[in-house]
């Protein structure tokens, strides 16, 4: 059996928590200005080869989506696999783990 990687495609609303947090990150996080984007490009890589590797989030309104502690960061990366058999990964949110609330998905 070949395992293939998913491509990912990432949400309007997930594509800017992200540019956001990232600011906020290189601005404030001197000694690793950087963490952010190597934690997602790492994130990236284990959802593409394992798309169900994300526990089943419950604090959210859409069904199947998945979510991450991204512990280095702490933030959850929310996600789910689109098609069956799966056809693509769709990043849905980035929400901070300390925020309190659920992300708006």
């Amino acid at each position: 059996m070949v395992n293939v990687s998913l491509h990912i495609e990432v949400s309007e609303l997930a594509d800017q928590q992200i540019e956001e947090a990232d600011r906020w990150w290189r601005q404030n996080r001197e000694k690793a200005p950087d963490a952010i984007r190597e934690e997602l490009k790492h994130i990236g890589a284990l959802i593409t080869s394992q798309p169900h590797l994300g526990a089943r989030a419950t604090n959210v309104k859409l069904q199947g989506v998945r979510r991450i502690h991204i512990e280095r960061i702490r933030y959850h990366l929310y996600y789910r696999v689109v098609g069956s058999p799966p056809e693509y990964i769709e990043i849905l949110a980035f929400w901070g783990a300390r925020r309190g609330s659920e992300p708006p998905i």
